[in-house]
């Protein structure tokens, strides 16, 4: 089968912002290329003899993706990558900035991702788990979250995400009523209900993300009367700002800062006095922005936590 290569050329700087708003346009996973010399880290994981570090870094970078030709419109792809491009040039070097596309076939390159996405331990009670891998418990009080991303954002790897499970694993209470705010894969709002939540109201302005919650719902065993699902954008209509309820004990949004800074404005409503709310999807350098908003909406700043170049605010 062919399939439609686009390659952006960009600085490495900016390939953790590509990767995370490129899920957010519903790109599947991506290929990348750089001449970075492996980290320690990463060597302590690899069981084959390291090559020397290469010497010719020069700090650029390819960060490839596929789509079917029959299921996309190049030049609509190209834009928003451009667009894309724009934006996260006003946070980090991007280097030439520039995308192109070629044709290849790779007869199964949509599942090998797969190969790379391995059972982790996302908080301290919190396992994450693919559906497709064995995990025998480590601990008898370990939570095992098992899910399928398909093409909806949330594998719970990405630093955003562990910041909002960390958060929930530490301030959820038995019983609490969760809204979680763009819940992607929907890994948030089980976390949530399988670390002691009693009901969990998930939203999502993507139709595609709302599915994949649900079946990740199922298979991780959730009740249906212990959840809610719904479509759209809280921000800007009024019906589903009366399905997203009142009085949550936390709300928890993983999105981006200039969703987040307008979301403040409207969220207090349904947050009961003295809950949490949550958020994260916010580059440091982002961090002051949103702290002003919060701020300005009267919340109080309870902590805010940092990973890498991320941070998560806990406020109420």
């Amino acid at each position: 089968m062919k399939w439609i290569r686009f390659t952006i050329d960009t600085h490495v700087d900016a390939v953790d912002m590509l990767s995370y708003m490129l899920d957010e346009i519903g790109v599947e996973g991506i290929e990348i290329e750089d001449n970075l010399p492996l980290s320690e880290e990463d060597k302590k994981k690899m069981f084959v003899d390291i090559l020397p570090d290469p010497a010719d870094n020069d700090s650029t970078a390819k960060v490839h993706f596929y789509m079917e030709p029959d299921r996309c419109d190049p030049e609509r792809v190209i834009l928003q990558v451009q667009d894309i491009l724009q934006e996260v040039k006003e946070f980090c070097e991007t280097g030439a900035g520039t995308v192109s596309l070629s044709e290849t076939e790779d007869k199964d390159w949509i599942n090998n991702w797969k190969t790379f996405f391995k059972p982790f331990r996302a908080a301290s009670h919190i396992v994450i788990k693919p559906t497709w891998e064995d995990y025998k418990k480590e601990n008898e009080d370990d939570i095992l979250i098992e899910i399928d991303p398909g093409i909806a954002f949330g594998t719970g790897s990405h630093e955003t995400t562990k910041l909002c499970i960390q958060a929930l694993d530490k301030y959820i209470k038995p019983g609490d009523s969760v809204l979680d705010v763009g819940c992607g894969s929907g890994i948030l709002s089980i976390a949530a209900l399988k670390s002691g939540a009693g009901h969990a109201t998930a939203i999502d302005i993507d139709e595609t993300a709302v599915k994949v919650a649900a079946e990740n719902m199922e298979v991780n065993r959730i009740a249906p009367a212990d959840y809610s699902l719904f479509h759209g954008d809280l921000i800007t209509n009024p019906e589903l700002k009366k399905n997203a309820g009142t009085g949550h004990d936390i709300i928890v949004a993983n999105i981006l800062a200039d969703v987040i800074v307008p979301l403040t404005g409207i969220i207090r409503p349904h947050l009961k006095p003295g809950g949490l709310y949550i958020t994260s999807g916010i580059i440091d350098t982002k961090e002051e922005e949103v702290y002003t908003a919060l701020k300005d909406n009267g919340f109080e700043i309870v902590k805010i936590e940092h990973m890498k170049e991320w941070c998560c605010f806990i406020a109420r």
